[in-house]
C-alpha cells in the first residue's frame, strides 16, 4: 500500500494527539482521510490545518462522542451511506478518567470509548472493509495492560484510572487477535500497537505530568501498520512501536478472548449477528 492516492482511511479521534498526526502524514502522503472527532469546532480547524499544511483537499469529518453507543451506530451509518471504500480503520480514541464514571449506556466510560465503541465501530464497518480489501484495521493500544477481570467488568469496585485504562488497552488487543482469526483469507487484516511511551500528548501531560517520547515517534509506527508495503498480509500482530512485541497473556488465552467477544456483542446488541 506504497501508493496511497486512491487510499480512503478513517482515525477516530483524530483532532489531537497521535490522531491528529497521523491524520496530517498520511494526507501529505495523498490519501483521502476521514477524520472523526467529538467537537465540530475543532474538527474543522483540523481539516483546514490538514488542507493548508499538506495542500491535500480530500479531507473529510465525522462527528460523533463515542461514549455513546447511539452515536457510534449513527457514525457507522453515515460512513456507509457516503463512502464507496474504506481501506483502512485506525481506531485511535482515547480517554483516561480520573474518577470512575459511566456512558451515556452504564458502562464504565474508560471501557466504553477506549474498546467498546470501537468494537461497536469495527464490527458495523465490516461489510466496507470486506469490500475493500486488501484493508488494513489498526487498533491503538498501549504496553500498559492489565487482565480483565470478568467478574468486574465495568470496575464497580475499587476503581483505579490507570487500572481502567489498562484494561481496555488490553482488550483492544485480544480482540485485535480474535478479529483477525474470524477474518482469516478475508483480505482484511487486523494489528494493534503501543505507538511511543508517555507521548507529549495532552491527555499524557494532563495525566503523568511529563512526557518521554514525542507524537511524531507514534505517527510513524502508526503509519507504518496503515501504509507500509511490507506489512500486506500481516496480521493478528501487536506491535511496541515498530517492533513485533509480546502482550499480556490474557490475550493468547483463546477462551478469555471468545469470552470477551461475547460480552462485548451483549453490550452492543451485536448478539446473533455475523461475525467479523
Amino acid at each position: 500500500m506504497d501508493d496511497l492516492t486512491e487510499a480512503k482511511i478513517l482515525v477516530t479521534g483524530a483532532t489531537d494527539g497521535l490522531g491528529r498526526r497521523v491524520a496530517f502524514e498520511l494526507a501529505g502522503r495523498g490519501a483521502t482521510m476521514l477524520l472523526h472527532g467529538r467537537s465540530r469546532e475543532r474538527l474543522e480547524a483540523t481539516i483546514e490545518e490538514v488542507r493548508r499544511d499538506t495542500g491535500s483537499e480530500k479531507v473529510g469529518f465525522y462527528l460523533a462522542d463515542l461514549s455513546s453507543l447511539g452515536e457510534v451506530r449513527a457514525l457507522a451509518e453515515e460512513v456507509l451511506a457516503e463512502q464507496d471504500r474504506l481501506d483502512v480503520l485506525i481506531n485511535n480514541a482515547g480517554v483516561i478518567a480520573g474518577e470512575r464514571g459511566e456512558s451515556e449506556d452504564g458502562y464504565e466510560l474508560t471501557f466504553a470509548v477506549n474498546y467498546l465503541a470501537h468494537f461497536l465501530l469495527t464490527r458495523l464497518l465490516m461489510p466496507l472493509l470486506r469490500d475493500s480489501a486488501p484493508a488494513r484495521i489498526i487498533n491503538v493500544a498501549s504496553a500498559g495492560q492489565s487482565p480483565v477481570d470478568f467478574d468486574d467488568v465495568m470496575l464497580e469496585y475499587g476503581y483505579d484510572p490507570m487500572r481502567a485504562y489498562t484494561r481496555s488497552k488490553l482488550a483492544q488487543v485480544m480482540f485485535t487477535f480474535e478479529l483477525a482469526q474470524r477474518l482469516r483469507d478475508s483480505g482484511v487484516t487486523v494489528n494493534a500497537l503501543h505507538p511511543a511511551s508517555l507521548m507529549e500528548t495532552k491527555m499524557v501531560l494532563e495525566t503523568f505530568g511529563r512526557s518521554m517520547s514525542t507524537v511524531e515517534e507514534g505517527a510513524e509506527a502508526t503509519v507504518r501498520l496503515a501504509a507500509s508495503p511490507e506489512l500486506e498480509g500481516i496480521t493478528s500482530r501487536y506491535f511496541d512501536g515498530t517492533r513485533e512485541a509480546r502482550a499480556n497473556s490474557q490475550a493468547y488465552d483463546e477462551k478469555a478472548r471468545k469470552r470477551l467477544w461475547a460480552l462485548s456483542e451483549d453490550l452492543c446488541g451485536l448478539r446473533g449477528t455475523r461475525d467479523g
